[in-house]
This record gives C-alpha cells, structure tokens and sequence, in this order.
C-alpha cells in the first residue's frame, strides 16, 4: 500500500514475512535517481556501440531489442555485452558494499578496499593461483573464501562490547597492510610467469569477461542486492545513533553483523568477477550522496553511481591509449586518487570550520 505523509514527500509501504517495512521517497533523490538510470543507459549504448567496428546508437537499442542485423547482433550482444553487464554488476555491487560500510562506520573513508575485505579476497585469490595452481572457478572461491575470512577476523578484533566504526577501521586498515605483505611476499616468490598472472589479476580487469563468468557473479548479485536492501531500514535507524536504534527496537549488533556480512560478500563476489578494483566501493556512496543531497544512506543510488563509474572507466581505459586497452583499476586508481584528495581536503576544511 501506499500513503502519504505531511513532511519528507511520498512514504510508500509494503508488507514482507508479515513486517510492514517504510520507503521514504523524497522528490529530489527520485529526480536524482532517474537522472543516474539515463545517464547509465546513455553510457550503455556508448560504450557497446564504440569499436572497431562501430555502430549507430540506433542500431545498438535495435540489436538489444532483438531487431538488429546479424553483424550488429553479433558485435553488440556477442562480443560487447558480455563485458558491458559485467561492469554494471561489479560497479553496483561495489557501490552499494561501500554505502554500506561507510554507513556502519560513520565515515566516508569506510570502503572495502581500504579496510583489507577486498585485500583479503586478493589473498584467497594468489593462493590459489600461486600455490594450489586452481583454475578460474577455484580462484573465484578463493578470493570470495579470503574476504570472507578476512572480514570475520576484522570483526572480531574490532569487536569490545560491541563494534564502533573507528574501531572498524583502524584494524581493518591494520589487516590491509598486513595481507599486503602476504601478498607481495606470494608474487615475489612464484616463478614469472606465475607473478605475471596474479600481477595482472592484482589490477583488476573486465578484459575477456564473458557470459560464463557474469552468470555466477549476477546471480551472487541477484541474491545480496535484496538482502542489503532488505536490511537497509535498520542501516538509516543505526545511522541515528546505537541509543536511538535500540530505542527503535532495532537489534543493533545482529543487524550490524549481517550487514557487514552483506557488505563483504557484495565486495568479495565484484573482487572474484574482476579482481581488486580500487575506489569505486569509496567514491560511489559520497557521490550519490551528493547528487541526491541526503543525509543518510542511499542505497539504490549509491549502486547506480558504482554501475556508472565503473562503466565510464572501463570505456576510459579502452579508448584513451586505444589500441592499447588499460585494465580498468589502472583507470579507477588514478580517478580514485584524485577524489581521495578532495575528499580528504573536504573533511579538513570541514573539521576547521
């Protein structure tokens, strides 16, 4: 059902296992967010109409309605999408695995890849291609395996009558650097073609990214997008204060807990697909914070902007150096950098005043 409130804009409710769950609808982050979903099917048709063979942005929306030629079909869906869907589900699961995280640790600086989840599924990942020699399906488990490990023992290290962001961060930060350190240590000691194998993984690419991998990564996907929103009301009560939640009746460390589990595997499953690509899971919440000007967590937005960052780069890494293509977390790492010094100029200007 659906009502309307007096303050804040259309609430729309719906009752799921009996439990009546609010959505709170503001006009600016819906305009936003149909803003986001037009810019995200414009890079779309760019991005698969771009190439060396180049097709019309018609004749791109005629092949994915099914009314294409044989050699557009071919190109487009055969060739393009394949890659194309792959970083729409990396970028989204990444972008809704950092809102996540900078929502449970209060800070824009609380992402996956700088608090070792994504460190440790490249962990998982090396072992098995540098010491069990498994092939891409093992090396996927691997790398889903270690960040999942790694976010349990982050968990509970940073766990003293419960688990407070900063907390969170300073030992996941602690973890990183440590599993980076294994990590070298691994590549330094294979042979080399072994080191060019994982060094190329350690990058992060959606170069030869196929139907075969993006069904299991979509259907991981298909499975924790659901639950993180599902668990999102919790996440905007948590954001009030663990006093407020509880007051709420929200059971503070049990929805804490499944969040970051959510959280992690969102991360661990992108990791495994792509490998370790950097910033996106940081950038993407504050910039669809910013677009949709919400103070709280925007999860639907926050996987849009991953979804088109992720997007962008990769159609950036294809075509600045063209025919050289980059791998895509050369892209995000350098776009990354600079927003992380913006962000952190922003938070010092923000502290002084």
């Amino acid at each position: 059902m659906t009502r309307v409130s007096r303050v804040g804009g259309p609430v729309a409710g719906l009752r799921l296992a009996g439990r009546h769950v609010g959505l709170r609808v503001g006009v600016r982050p819906a305009v936003a967010g149909t803003g986001l979903l037009a810019a995200l099917a414009a890079m779309v048709v760019v991005a698969l109409g771009t190439g060396d063979y180049a097709v019309p942005p018609w004749d791109v929306v005629r092949s994915l309605t099914g009314h294409g030629t044989a050699v557009t079909d071919y190109v487009v869906r055969t060739l393009r999408l394949p890659r194309v869907s792959m970083a729409l589900v990396v970028g989204a699961s990444l972008g809704i695995s950092g809102a996540i995280f900078q929502s449970v640790a209060r800070n824009p600086l609380g992402s996956p890849d700088l608090v070792g989840f994504e460190t440790g599924a490249a962990t998982g990942a090396l072992l098995q291609i540098l010491v069990l020699g498994g092939g891409p399906a093992a090396v996927a488990l691997s790398a889903v395996g270690g960040g999942f490990g790694t976010a349990l023992a982050v968990y509970a290290l940073a766990y003293r009558r419960g688990v407070h962001g900063y907390r969170l961060i300073l030992v996941g930060l602690a973890v990183a650097a440590a599993l980076s350190s294994v990590n070298s240590y691994l590549i330094v000691k294979a042979s080399l073609q072994e080191a060019q194998a994982a060094a190329v993984w350690m990058t992060g690419s959606l170069n030869g990214r196929g139907w075969e991998q993006l069904g299991p990564t979509a259907a991981a996907a298909a499975v924790l997008v659901p639950a993180a929103l599902w668990l999102s009301p919790h996440l905007r009560a948590m954001e009030l204060g663990d006093p407020a939640a509880k007051a709420l009746g929200v059971p503070v460390e049990r929805s804490r807990l499944l969040l970051v589990l959510v959280a992690v595997m969102l991360a661990a499953v992108a990791t495994a697909a792509a490998g370790p690509i950097s910033f996106v899971a940081l950038a993407a919440p504050q910039l669809a914070r910013r677009v949709t000007r919400t103070a709280g967590v925007a999860l639907v937005p926050a996987g849009l902007m991953g979804a088109l960052l992720l997007l962008a780069s990769d159609y950036g890494a294809q075509r600045v150096l063209a025919p050289i293509q980059l791998p895509v977390g050369i892209m995000t790492g350098a776009i990354g950098g600079l927003y992380l010094m913006w962000l952190l100029v922003h938070e010092w200007r923000s502290a002084r005043a």
